[in-house]
């Protein structure tokens, strides 16, 4: 079974990992292992395919992988969260945004043209489940990525959207979106900071994404039932009404995993180099 972020908005995205803790490993904080290690998480493998000057049937562990890329000039990683009429932080060519946008995540090199899309297949009975992820490297576009904000304006955005998130949940029957989304946020509550990020993000980058995936919790709960909906119009209504939220929950976390490269842009920017 192919899965995509849409269908556990409470758990980081795989492209959330490989984007903060490949920035840790080029930044010189973690060793390969342990960022290896990191990205695995409770999966059972990872691979990768399609590297510059592979054969078409090679594979590689995520540690070498990781060290090719360096060895390729790569410098950092971004994150995006593409959806459809939302092409977050994507730069083209249009079949890369295609093969993205049908995971909901990717994940772009800084220094060199190439991109990374999860391909990720669960197996298992529920409640005892594990997946393995191919990640298929391809070149992209030498281009700034569609609509990412900085993390000054994603947090701007995001405390109007808290509110405005709090607010529409209070306003429909929570109830309707039934005990195991709601079971789901209460574990996702207990969830400390420790668990955000790699080493050397900034302290605000975690609280951004703190924020932007209590915002994300808090709409799939709103998503996830007709609530006090009772005709297909209030149904549509209210999806029209969660979509913009979405779209800044969205934005603030592509802003959070990709504080550390901009961090650096800024001061290499001020220093002159």
């Amino acid at each position: 079974m192919l899965v995509t972020p849409a269908d556990n908005p409470y758990e980081e995205p795989r492209s959330g990992r490989l984007t903060a803790w490949g920035n840790a490993l080029l930044a010189g904080l973690v060793p390969p292992d342990n960022a290896a290690a990191a990205v695995l998480g409770a999966d059972e493998s990872h691979r990768v395919a399609g590297l510059p000057g592979d054969a078409p049937d090679e594979r590689h562990g995520l540690t070498w992988a990781l060290g090719r890329l360096r060895v390729l000039g790569v410098k950092g990683l971004r994150l995006a969260l593409p959806t459809a009429g939302h092409p977050l932080g994507l730069t083209g060519p249009a079949p890369f945004n295609a093969r993205a946008l049908g995971a909901g995540e990717a994940v772009l090199a800084v220094g060199v043209p190439l991109g990374l899309v999860p391909e990720v297949e669960v197996f298992g009975p529920p409640g005892d489940r594990s997946a393995t992820v191919l990640w298929r490297c391809a070149e992209v576009n030498d281009a700034p990525p569609a609509d990412v904000p900085s993390l000054h304006e994603a947090e701007f955005e995001l405390a109007d959207g808290l509110r405005r998130a709090t607010v529409l949940l209070t306003r429909l029957d929570v109830a309707g979106a039934g005990p195991e989304s709601l079971r789901a946020l209460e574990a996702y509550r207990r969830r400390g900071h420790d668990e955000l990020l790699a080493p050397g993000y900034p302290p605000r980058a975690v609280r951004v994404l703190e924020s932007a995936r209590q915002v994300a919790a808090l709409l799939s709960i709103a998503s996830g039932g007709h609530g006090a909906a009772v005709s297909a119009s209030e149904i549509a209504a209210r999806q029209e009404a969660l979509a913009p939220l979405w779209r800044t929950a969205r934005r603030a976390q592509v802003a959070a995993y990709n504080a550390l490269v901009d961090e650096r842009d800024e001061r290499d920017g001020r220093d002159g180099r």
